[in-house]
């Protein structure tokens, strides 16, 4: 099996060569250094597939953002509103009207 210096994933760089060198110098068998480098290779970069967001995702996601801007900023005026009224009756009883 040939391995490349370095196998280049979606955010991380992983030196199989070094890997393989070091499972080899303990112990490991060529065969045996050579699959444990596949598997944790095949493992990150699934990992990697499954858990990091892309560029695309993020501007997904602005976009989603930009539609609803006019309903968080009512969602923001009622929230000051309610509050208001909570500290106006919440303080209201501390000064009485004589």
């Amino acid at each position: 099996m040939i391995f490349d210096e370095y196998s280049v994933m979606s955010a991380i760089t992983f030196d199989i060569h070094k890997f393989v060198k070091k499972l080899k110098s303990a112990g490991f068998s060529e065969s045996q250094a050579e699959a444990a480098a596949e598997a944790q290779r095949d493992y990150l970069e699934q990992a990697l597939d499954s858990q990091l967001a892309t560029k695309l995702m993020f501007q997904e996601l602005e976009l989603k953002l930009t539609e609803h801007e006019g309903e968080f900023k009512l969602i923001k005026w009622m929230l000051g509103i309610i509050l208001g009224d909570v500290i106006a009756l919440v303080v209201k009883p501390l000064f009485p009207i004589v």
